[in-house]
């Protein structure tokens, strides 16, 4: 599958399209409620007319009761018309005779029947030019007649006029507005994100020889201070990572350099001259004690490797950890009596986990109590249950860890002594590989140490 090359819409754009989508909205819906309110205006102005004309034409017709005052009632309209050329009038008796009507008057057939009399207005259009009119059936002064229907309608041209003008100034400003709305957002988000091209290019300074570059906080938004102090803290977290990449290194470097050195030192003394076979069977002998162990530190360093991953999926089954103390008791057995150590064990206590994993790790912490503890001290393996699940203990009598060091007791190829010479005293993988056991199976391990106690390691396991 092909990954899209393009480049998704930048946030100054998206706000900036936001911004001026938002604002012509709110224009649009102004300018629609305003020219509904103009639109109003003028049916309720021209209502106002129309029904105005309609009350006159019924006080004209309370007074015709007689045929004298029919007579005169088409002169009576038109003398109360002088003056309102867009008015049109239509007066018509109950056989549908007209009585009266002027001669702009242009009505449609539907409004000059009884059926069609009412007061809600209507529009139409006659000859090109609009009128807005209403029919109502009045009644006359007269006893033996019926109501006649009067119809009344108002050019509205000039309104249509002032709609037409109105609707094609307020369109061009809504673009106007719009097109000013979307330049004004893209300053304000220009200026609104000025931070964040700060933040770009004090991160763009972040080099492996500048890990130390922290962004400013002075200048942050509040909205970017947490992104601001979490980078942060990442980069704190890649300069710590960094650093410890760099140790392990030059550690990883040290540590090999005397295994091969001794291998280079003891072949080439070896090849200075002819030698017997049992010199030279002692040659390969030394060589390959150096040798295993090339490939105790290998094969430690890839278990760690392997840990770091999440690949070390340790097996599930019951392990008895006092039967595997004191089984390791047995096997240091000889080295302690040589140093006049005495080991005990209380307590008992069984966990779930890898049996040849847990044992590597608890080998790992006698083995390094034994040696860091001095002739006749004591070594004490305790097991307790807690609220974790079990609690395992190892206390040592020996010197205890400057505080300095106990932030990096578990380190790779850490070793209290500054100097990292003698061999005898391993790689300084044994307490690295311990915390990765442990963790492999949930649990977690810490060391204390003090005048009084000495130095003790404690594991809790579920």
């Amino acid at each position: 599958m092909k990954r899209s090359t393009s480049r998704s819409t930048s946030i100054t754009a998206r706000l900036t399209l936001l911004f001026a989508a938002v604002s012509t909205a709110v224009l649009l819906a102004l300018g629609l409620l305003i020219g509904n309110t103009v639109e109003r205006h003028f049916v309720e102005q021209d209502m106002e007319v129309l029904s105005g004309k309609t009350d006159l034409a019924a006080h004209l017709l309370e007074q015709v009761r007689s045929p004298a005052d029919f007579s005169s009632l088409p002169g009576q309209l038109d003398n109360s018309l002088v003056g309102h050329h867009d008015l049109a009038v239509v007066v018509m008796d109950s056989a549908g005779k007209r009585v009266f009507a002027t001669s702009n008057a242009a009505f449609p057939g539907a409004m000059l029947e009884p059926a069609g009399a009412g007061s809600k207005p209507r529009t139409w259009t006659q000859a090109g030019q609009p009128w807005r009119g209403i029919a109502t059936l009045l009644p006359t002064g007269k006893r033996e007649s019926s109501s006649m229907l009067v119809a009344v309608a108002v050019d509205i041209s000039h309104h249509e006029h002032f709609m037409e003008s109105f609707r094609l100034t307020l369109w061009l400003f809504v673009a106007i507005a719009a097109i000013l709305a979307g330049f004004l957002g893209w300053v304000v988000v220009r200026r609104g994100l000025a931070p964040l091209q700060a933040m770009r290019r004090d991160a763009a300074s972040v080099t492996a020889n500048r890990l130390d570059t922290r962004l400013s906080l002075d200048a942050v938004p509040v909205e970017l201070a947490e992104l601001a102090e979490t980078l942060n803290q990442m980069l704190a977290r890649l300069e710590d990572s960094f650093q410890r990449l760099k140790d392990f290194s030059s550690d990883l470097a040290h540590e090999l350099r005397t295994p091969i050195s001794n291998l280079m030192t003891q072949t080439q003394v070896a090849l200075t001259r002819a030698r017997s076979a049992d010199e030279y069977r002692e040659v390969l002998a030394s060589n390959a004690e150096e040798y295993e162990r090339l490939a105790r530190m290998i094969g430690d360093m890839l278990f760690l490797a392997q840990a770091d991953h999440g690949l070390v999926v340790p097996r599930r089954e019951p392990v008895d950890l006092a039967l595997q103390v004191r089984e390791l008791f047995d096997f240091f057995d000889a080295l302690a009596e040589e140093k006049g150590l005495q080991l005990t064990l209380t307590g008992s206590g069984q966990v779930s986990g890898d049996k040849l994993m847990l044992r590597r790790a608890l080998a790992n912490l006698i083995s390094n109590a034994i040696r860091h503890t001095p002739a006749n001290g004591r070594i004490r393996v305790g097991i307790e249950a807690c609220s974790e699940g079990t609690r395992l203990t190892v206390e040592n009598s020996g010197e205890p860890i400057p505080q300095e060091q106990m932030s990096r007791i578990f380190d790779r190829f850490y070793r209290g002594d500054p100097s990292r010479h003698g061999g005898g005293e391993g790689a300084g993988l044994g307490l690295a590989i311990t915390r990765s056991i442990i963790r492999a199976h949930g649990g977690e391990i810490s060391v204390r140490s003090g005048m009084e106690e000495g130095v003790c390691f404690e594991l809790r396991m579920a």
